[in-house]
């Protein structure tokens, strides 16, 4: 029998965001567009879609790397187990 792989969303999310907000030369335009489309697929995909936010909001040009430098939210479950 084969094994499952999972993954938290949240945990996905946390993890993504973060590399979102890398600046080193490395965190390419593209690198984030990957991120973002593999992480809105999932989430999309589990019912967790919450929307984003720019860290820049001056710097949010369509396909730039601003554009994709942002974070998402998490899922409005989450926040009932916050307290």
């Amino acid at each position: 029998m084969k094994s499952r792989k999972t993954i938290a969303i949240i945990q996905l999310i946390k993890s993504t965001n973060y590399n979102l907000a890398r600046t080193d030369r490395y965190a390419t335009q593209d690198y984030k567009r990957g991120l973002c489309d593999a992480l809105e697929s999932a989430l999309h995909a589990t019912g967790n879609y919450n929307g984003y936010g720019y860290i820049n909001n001056d710097d949010i040009e369509l396909n730039t790397l601003g554009y994709y430098s942002r974070f998402y939210y998490t899922p409005r479950w989450v926040k009932a187990f916050d307290k």
